[in-house]
Order: structure tokens, then sequence, then C-alpha cells
């Protein structure tokens, strides 16, 4: 079971699973994720979906070996939209899973993020590093969201046993990102597209490293199949200001647009790069996909993409209570 699996890195979840020789259930309420990213697996007999929140309870009839939980807002436009909503779905959502993987007898892998680092005081930043987070800051309802369900996954490991894995995920791109959900990458690109002026927050001198999905969907199956329970950062070390990055967009694009800057965010972290040497001795796993490479096939994608597509504006949500 993959929750979230209409979303960027839950689709792509689904796609591997399958392709492993998996039966594959597909759970999302759709308030971040699109069908479109898995319609392609809906006449598959090993694929089936369930449009369900995972903050209420969970009920799935029959076996489950695995379950990946990647269901939660990822990028600030989501969760400063939606706060109350990112936070439920990464604590009981969370604890839902962990039930069911308990109920189930199944090996449960639980999505993290570098955003538990907050704006980190390390750098690079490492599993031992406990972070830099404004648990009352607008990022809050994100970063604390999913401080809390780490503890909880180590709580049901310690204390009912159940086999947990915890991966921590850096900044990653490919196809199926949305291009209106706030993150540089998709946000670069779909200005650069649309014509306009590309927007840097802060000076740019921030950095980001970026890794392409088919390499981090490598690492987390990899994590999976690990009996290892403890955090493991998933990311490309090969870090960017976000200045430089955008300059790589303009070129890529071939387009004409500045470079334009705006106030930096509250709390926005100033570095993020992962150290990833527990992932290379642990998991025999780095990165294969030059950025080069990957942002080409990135660009190629969006470049694809419907005219509404480009132009469309970021998705109303419903407030919660």
């Amino acid at each position: 079971m993959i929750t979230g699996a209409a979303g960027f890195l839950g689709s792509h979840l689904c796609d591997r699973f399958i392709k492993e020789g998996y039966q594959v259930i597909g759970m999302d309420n759709l308030i971040t994720g699109e069908l479109k990213n898995i319609e392609h697996l809906f006449k598959l007999k090993d694929f089936e979906f369930y449009h369900h929140d995972v903050s209420k309870f969970i009920h799935v009839t029959g076996p489950l070996d695995y379950i990946l939980h990647f269901a939660s807002p990822a990028s600030p436009i989501d969760y400063l939209k939606i706060p109350i909503q990112t936070l439920k779905v990464s604590s009981l959502g969370t604890h839902n899973c962990l039930g069911l993987a308990k109920a189930k007898n199944a090996s449960i892998l639980v999505a993290s993020t570098s955003e538990v680092y907050g704006d980190p005081l390390v750098h690079p930043q490492n599993e031992e590093y406990w972070g830099n987070v404004n648990p009352v800051g607008p990022r809050g309802v994100y970063d604390e969201a999913k401080r809390f369900q780490e503890a909880i996954t180590m709580a049901y490991h310690t204390f009912h046993q159940v086999s947990t894995r915890i991966v921590r995920i850096f900044n990653t791109y490919g196809p199926r990102m949305r291009l209106n959900d706030g993150r540089a990458l998709p946000a670069f690109i779909g200005q650069a597209l649309r014509g306009e002026d590309l927007t840097v927050f802060g000076d740019g001198s921030q950095t980001r490293s970026f890794c392409y999905v088919d390499d981090l969907i490598e690492g987390i199956y990899r994590l999976l199949m690990s009996d290892y329970v403890q955090p493991v950062n998933i990311g490309n070390p090969d870090e960017i200001s976000l200045k430089e990055f955008a300059e790589e967009i303009i070129s890529l694009t071939g387009t004409q647009q500045k470079i334009v800057f705006k106030e930096l965010p509250v709390d926005d972290p100033k570095q993020r790069q992962p150290d990833i040497t527990l992932a290379k001795k642990l998991l025999d796993w780095e990165p294969k996909v030059n950025r080069a490479q990957g942002l080409k096939i990135t660009y190629d994608y969006f470049k694809n993409l419907p005219h509404e597509e480009l132009f469309k504006l970021p998705k109303e949500f419903q407030s919660s209570k």
C-alpha cells in the first residue's frame, strides 16, 4: 500500500512496485495529488486505487507486506494554505498507517524530510544532527509534523516491534511535479516557459541539492528492503545556490528572462545538502543521474504539458476544521 499515491513521489513508487511484480494499493485523498499521475495504472489487474484520507481510520482487506506512507503536502504553497491537514496527515495519518502495519504484520516506510533539520547549523546535514527548527513559525506545521512522524514511528518500533523504516528526503525533481507548487525547480521552469522573469527569494545565495526522482526511488526501495530502522538521508549532495540554479534554467530553456529578487520567506533554510555516507555504506546507493541529464528530461516533460497547465492557477484548498 502506498499513501499519497497520486502525488509526485507516490506515483513513481506505484510504477516501481508494479514493475517489481507487486500488487499495489494506491491511496490518496487528492487534496494535492492528481489522478493523471496514476491513470495509466488503472487498467492493470495488480493496481487498486482507494480515494481515502489516511487521517481517518484505514481499512484494507487481505494481507499487506509493505506500507509506504507518502501522504503529505510537501511544498510551502500547500502546507501554508492547508496547515491543519498537513499536521493531521503526519500525526493522525502516520498513527493510522502504523496501526495498520501492526495489524497486518507489515513493514512500513515513512517519508520524512530534510526539513526536520530546519535552518541547519551543521553542513552538510547527517542523520546525527537534530536540527534547528522554529516550532511556531509558518513552516513549523510541516517541519514539526515530520519530526513527530519520526518519533511515533520509532515508538511503534520499540514498543510494538513493528518493522519500520524512515527516509529523510532531500530536494527531488522530475516528471509529474506540479508547476504551481512553489518549489524552486518547477517555479523556475514554469516562469521560463511563460516568458516571465525568474523569481529568486533573498539574495539567491541559499543552497539546495537536487536529486532526480529515479535515483530517489531506487534509494527508497533499497531502504525498504533493508532491516535498518534509524533515519537515512536520501538525496543528491551536488549543492548549488538558487541564483546559480536560476541561471542554469535560463540557459536550459534558451529564454531571455532576467532574475528578480524578492524578500526571503520566514525561516527559509539557508543551506541544504545531504551527507549520504550512511546510504552509501548501508544501501550501496548513490545518485547516478547528473543535474544536466535530469533537468533536460524534466524540462521536456513540462514543455509538453497542455497550454492550460502552464497558466493554471494554484489549487484553492478547503479550509480545515
